[in-house]
């Protein structure tokens, strides 16, 4: 009979519990996703109350566009926003994971009849305290890519090392001279820059990458210095 009581009070007591809580996605978010070979970046400003999700999406055709039907359930992030293109109004459906360290969320989205649909992952950004300098964010690590020369797909590995001011230094193997060590690297925003060294049919040329920091990813634009030549590479972050 005791057990039988002790087993009633521990069941009242769970039954009394609050419900788990709905992850807290408020702040920035930002990510980027192909559209018909551009890449095209959002932003999302999200606000949560009580499960409920508020805020915006700036990038899109009408922008800022403001989020409706928004909510937090467990690890899942849902909400539609109305954008207008060539002229007509679409509502695109959003359905995210949320990560395990919440500093991710891996989204699916498209219009609200399954005509089109996109993915995107968006990092959430750290904002800086108040008078105090930004935070740069952290590339170090090793990144993978491929570029087309001539026809041929030439893969890139750039091992990058960051610091919280911006400075980044490191080296890029598959060059005609590898590694090649990289020079005035800096992190500004959420762009990339710094320059090598390469030695190619007896001559030396500079080349000065500029990349656009996604998450998970750089968009890289390079080139020789005086523009005679460029190619673009997307690196991904290995694991």
């Amino acid at each position: 009979m005791r057990d039988w009581l002790r087993m009633g009070c521990l069941i009242a007591f769970f039954a009394v519990l609050p419900a788990a809580h709905a992850a807290d996605v408020s702040g920035t978010w930002k990510g980027a996703f192909d559209y018909e070979g551009s890449n095209v970046a959002l932003t999302f400003h999200l606000t949560i109350a009580g499960g409920v999700v508020t805020g915006t999406v700036e990038g899109l055709p009408t922008t800022p566009a403001e989020i409706h039907d928004g909510k937090v359930d467990g690890d899942t992030v849902t909400f539609w926003v109305s954008t207008d293109y060539q002229g007509q109004t679409y509502k695109l459906e959003y359905k995210g994971r949320i990560s395990a360290g919440g500093d991710q969320i891996a989204f699916t989205f498209g219009t609200e009849d399954g005509g089109w649909n996109a993915q995107l992952t968006a990092a959430k950004s750290v904002d800086a305290a108040p008078g105090a300098a930004p935070v740069a964010i952290d590339v170090t690590g090793t990144w993978k890519g491929a570029f087309d020369f001539n026809g041929n797909s030439m893969p890139l590995a750039l091992h990058l090392a960051s610091s919280a001011g911006g400075a980044v230094t490191g080296t890029v193997e598959g060059l005609a001279t590898t590694p090649a060590e990289i020079q005035d690297g800096k992190v500004d925003g959420e762009t990339l820059t710094f320059w090598v060294n390469t030695d190619y049919q007896g001559q030396t040329y500079k080349l000065v990458f500029k990349g656009k920091i996604a998450a998970g990813q750089i968009e890289f634009t390079f080139g020789t210095d005086d523009g005679s030549w460029s190619a673009q590479l997307t690196a991904t972050k290995g694991t």
